[in-house]
């Protein structure tokens, strides 16, 4: 018999958004596998076929842990994208998004494609309209994101960040604080070894597909969080958007939500 799926501690909604608060990252972690289980198997029936954007990141890898082990999914009838990379990395530097989803995804559930921004493709701006065309190429069912210590969304920086964008991949700089937090989850032995920019999937790529899931544990998001929940809507924190979607579930931890002035 399954183990139930955890139950959240509170459900609200601020503006168009769902937002779900977990007694625990496992908890919480459990219930996104859960819940990615069920759209991609339904998807799956109903068009035969899903494509399905996915996150990196230290918040993301028990979520992901968890649902390669599932089992339940046909993955060779799912195509799936990631959402950034750092310009000039190759797919074998220990700190390329490649790399963690090869390692973490394809190799253990091998689906139908697996379709990579290649950071050190030697023409970037063709690159970016390579993956835009291969987005475009069919209706994205779900896309699982996080938010970064900053209030990104992707590689979305407040300064960069536009809500209204005509392109669906672009190239931007890094903002300090977002290579802060890439030094400080250890993928770089230091600030300076952080690539200055990246490719990052837009706002309104990340807003187009049927479903959106955003995982953001642990106590470090406590203030983006409340930013984006309780402050204007505003690049100056790009996860705020998300009041702004009606598909969207936001999935806290106790510690995440933990800056939050709830009813």
């Amino acid at each position: 018999m399954s183990t139930p799926s955890p139950v959240p501690t509170r459900s609200f909604r601020v503006d168009d958004l769902s937002v779900r608060i977990f007694l625990s990252q496992d908890d919480l972690s459990r219930y996104v596998a859960d819940r990615v289980r069920e759209l991609l198997i339904a998807a799956i029936a109903r068009q035969g076929s899903v494509a399905a954007i996915l996150a990196t990141g230290n918040s993301q890898i028990r979520f992901l842990e968890r649902l390669v082990s599932a089992g339940g999914v046909d993955w060779a009838r799912v195509t799936l994208f990631h959402m950034d990379e750092y310009l000039g990395i190759s797919a074998t530097h220990p700190a390329s998004f490649r790399r963690y989803m090869h390692e973490r995804v394809e190799q253990l559930v091998h689906p139908r494609a697996f379709h990579y921004l290649a950071g050190d493709a030697d023409l970037p701006l063709d690159e970016c309209d390579r993956y835009t065309a291969l987005l475009k190429a069919q209706p994205i069912d779900l896309v699982c994101l996080g938010i970064g210590e900053n209030g990104h969304i992707a590689f979305n920086d407040p300064p960069v960040c536009r809500f209204e964008e005509p392109h669906w991949v672009k190239l931007v700089k890094l903002d300090d604080a977002c290579k802060t937090q890439q030094l400080k989850e250890g993928h770089f032995p230091s600030l300076e070894a952080v690539p200055p920019y990246a490719y990052t999937l837009t706002i309104p790529a990340l807003c187009s597909p049927r479903h959106m899931i955003c995982v953001a544990p642990e106590k470090r998001k406590a203030l983006p969080v409340r930013n984006a929940l309780q402050g204007p809507i505003s690049t100056a924190c790009p996860a705020s958007i998300l009041r702004r979607q009606k598909h969207c579930d936001l999935l806290l931890d106790e510690d995440s939500a933990s800056l939050l002035t709830l009813p």
